[in-house]
C-alpha cells in the first residue's frame, strides 16, 4: 500500500496557544492542520479582515495549509429546534471563514440521528442540515458530519434524505470502534460518496454503551448523567489509545480508502493522553509507515 494522501493534525490537540501549536504541528511532520473555530481567538466573530489575513499568512509561511476547520456547537447538535437557528447562522460564519482561510470543510457533530425518521427531532436535524447543506453548496464547500454516535448505515440514510451533498461526511473510525462497535471499514464503503475529511484516531472498547450516555440526546434521561461522565471519563466504556494500540485495523481501513478514491486528508487527533506533543509526533510516523 503505498498512501498519498496529506497528514494532518488538530492544533487544538497539543494544548498549546494557537500559533504554538502550529510551530508543533509543522515540526512534528504535518502537512496541514484542523482548527476548531467555535470560541476565544478563533470565532469568526473576533476575527476581523486584517486578523484573518495575518493568520492566513502565518499558516502559509510555516508551509502548512488548512485541513479543515471544526464548528462542533455542542449542545446535541441540531435536535433542539428552539436554538437552532443561532446555530445556524454560527456554522455559516464559520463555513465563510473556512473559505476565507483556504480551506471548504468545517467538521461538526449535528447530534445523534434518532432511529424514528418521523419524529420531532429527526425533522429539526434534517431542517438545519437542509439549511446548512445548500448553503455549503451553493460555496463548493462541505459541513462534514463526524461518524461515531450511530452506525454507518443509519447516518447514510440521513444524509441521503438531504438534497444536497454540503452536508457530508468526516469519517472518525476510532469513535465507531469505541462507541457503536461498527466495522470502519465497511463504513467507508458504505459512506464513500460522502466521505469530505477524516480523523486519524485509535481506541478500544471496554463494554458496550448507549450512544445517547457518551454523546447526549435531547430529552434522554438514561443513566445518572454524573455517573455516566465519571464511567466514561475512567475508561471504564472506551478508551482513545495511540495509533497501532487499539482496535482499529488500519491497514484496512487506509486500504479501504484508497478504495474509494479518497484523496483527502488523514488529520490526526489525540483528546487524551499525557503527552499529546509525543502521541501526535508518534502517530505522524505511524502514518507515513503506510506511504
Amino acid at each position: 500500500m503505498q498512501l498519498t494522501n496529506r497528514i494532518g493534525v488538530i492544533v487544538d490537540s497539543f494544548r498549546l496557544p494557537l500559533r504554538v501549536g502550529l510551530q508543533r504541528a509543522k515540526s512534528v511532520g504535518a502537512d496541514g492542520v484542523q482548527i476548531y473555530a467555535v470560541q476565544g481567538e478563533m470565532d469568526p466573530a473576533n476575527l476581523s479582515a486584517t486578523d484573518r489575513a495575518e493568520l492566513k499568512k502565518y499558516i502559509a509561511d510555516l508551509g502548512l495549509d488548512i485541513a479543515a476547520l471544526c464548528g462542533d456547537l455542542g449542545g446535541h447538535g441540531f435536535q433542539d429546534h428552539s436554538v437552532n437557528p443561532m446555530k445556524i447562522e454560527k456554522s455559516k460564519r464559520i463555513l465563510d471563514l473556512a473559505v476565507e482561510l483556504g480551506t471548504n470543510v468545517v467538521t461538526t457533530h449535528i447530534g445523534i440521528v434518532p432511529e424514528d425518521n418521523q419524529g420531532e427531532i429527526y425533522t429539526n436535524m434534517q431542517q438545519a442540515c437542509e439549511e446548512l447543506g445548500v448553503y455549503a453548496n451553493s460555496m463548493n464547500a462541505y459541513f462534514a458530519v463526524e461518524t461515531g454516535p450511530e452506525r454507518a448505515s443509519h447516518l447514510k440514510s440521513f444524509l441521503d434524505s438531504l438534497s444536497t451533498k454540503g452536508v457530508s461526511v468526516n469519517f472518525d473510525p476510532a469513535n465507531m470502534v469505541m462507541v457503536t462497535g461498527d466495522d470502519p471499514v465497511a463504513g467507508v464503503k458504505l459512506l464513500k460518496d460522502y466521505i469530505v475529511h477524516t480523523h486519524v484516531k485509535d481506541g478500544l472498547q471496554i463494554q458496550p454503551v448507549d450512544p445517547r450516555s457518551v454523546y447526549g440526546s435531547l430529552g434522554y434521561e438514561g443513566m445518572d448523567h454524573e455517573k455516566i461522565a465519571k464511567m466514561v471519563a475512567s475508561g471504564e466504556f472506551f478508551k482513545e489509545v495511540p495509533l497501532g494500540q487499539g482496535k482499529v485495523d488500519f491497514p484496512a481501513y487506509f486500504a479501504a480508502l484508497q478504495e474509494i478514491g479518497y484523496k483527502g486528508y488523514l488529520t490526526i487527533e489525540r483528546e487524551v493522553g499525557e503527552n499529546a506533543e509525543a502521541d501526535i509526533a508518534q502517530a505522524v510516523e505511524f502514518i507515513k509507515g503506510f506511504k
